[in-house]
């Protein structure tokens, strides 16, 4: 019989790697990485919610992309398409594939939340999860006010459970953040619902889908954390079968801001 891990085993990994009651923690989890699980999925959701327990709060980025598929220059869809392309609604969109079954996962878990920016969307379970998905702006989605800024205002921690490390959405709010020239903006077009009605909106965002910056690799934020690790904060471990890391949110953030702008001062 192969090593199966259960609700229990992962709650005692997540447990000796640092998550404790009452956390706020975002997670990102690579389910095949994590081996078998008694239960699937929903174990490992029960497991952090059970660490975290009634005063702990998860939270995922989800995304949402209905409209990438036919969007044109600058960001514009063909009226011709805009009827068949589905609104985003908070309640129903499927979080986007790249970002992997679990955050979906948690999106449909009973009880759980969403925040209302299609593209930085985030869906949150426990305590404080309609405080961290209310009111997220429409432009510039990973950048105050967000659920991202609130992770870090609550003293919350990042948990990449077999992630790669340059998966962690919570650097976008630091590169939101960083005084630093030069920064790539995308505009798009996206249907939301709007009291039951669709409307089409022209969205405004740091580019997400590549560095903010022109001069920095595809995967810096991998670079990022490893640099912060290699100060002695954050905690490395294994949850299943799955390498993994945890950090604090009030840490990283002012790490990678300080780390960006130091590559890239403003002029003079």
């Amino acid at each position: 019989m192969p090593d199966l891990a259960t609700r229990r085993s992962l709650a005692a990994d997540l447990a000796a790697f640092g998550l404790a009651a009452g956390d706020t923690v975002m997670a990102h989890a690579a389910l095949r990485k994590l081996g078998p699980i008694i239960g699937g999925p929903d174990s490992l959701i029960g497991a952090i919610r059970d660490v975290i327990g009634a005063e702990g709060t998860l939270l995922v980025y989800t995304d949402w992309g209905n409209a990438d598929g036919v969007r044109r220059l600058r960001g514009a869809v063909p009226d011709g398409i805009k009827p068949d392309v589905p609104p985003f609604d908070p309640q129903t969109s499927r979080a986007t594939r790249d970002n992997g079954a679990f955050v979906e996962l948690v999106r449909t878990t009973p009880g759980a939340l969403r925040s209302g920016n299609p593209g930085a969307s985030c869906a949150a379970l426990g305590a404080q999860a309609e405080w961290l998905t209310a009111e997220h702006p429409l432009d510039y989605g990973y950048g105050e006010k967000t659920p991202f800024a609130k992770l870090v205002e609550a003293g919350g921690k990042v948990a990449m459970l077999g992630a790669p490390l340059d998966t962690m959405t919570l650097l976008h709010h630091a590169e939101a953040m960083a005084d630093i020239p030069n920064k790539r903006i995308v505009r798009r077009e996206e249907p939301i619902l709007d009291d039951g009605k669709v409307v089409w909106r022209w969205f405004e965002e740091f580019n997400t889908s590549h560095p903010v910056v022109a001069g920095l690799d595809e995967d810096y934020f991998a670079d990022v954390v490893e640099a912060f690790l290699a100060t002695g904060r954050g905690n490395r471990g294994r949850i299943g079968k799955a390498e993994a890391v945890l950090v604090p949110a009030d840490g990283i953030v002012p790490f990678a801001i300080d780390w960006l702008e130091a590559r890239f001062p403003k002029a003079e």
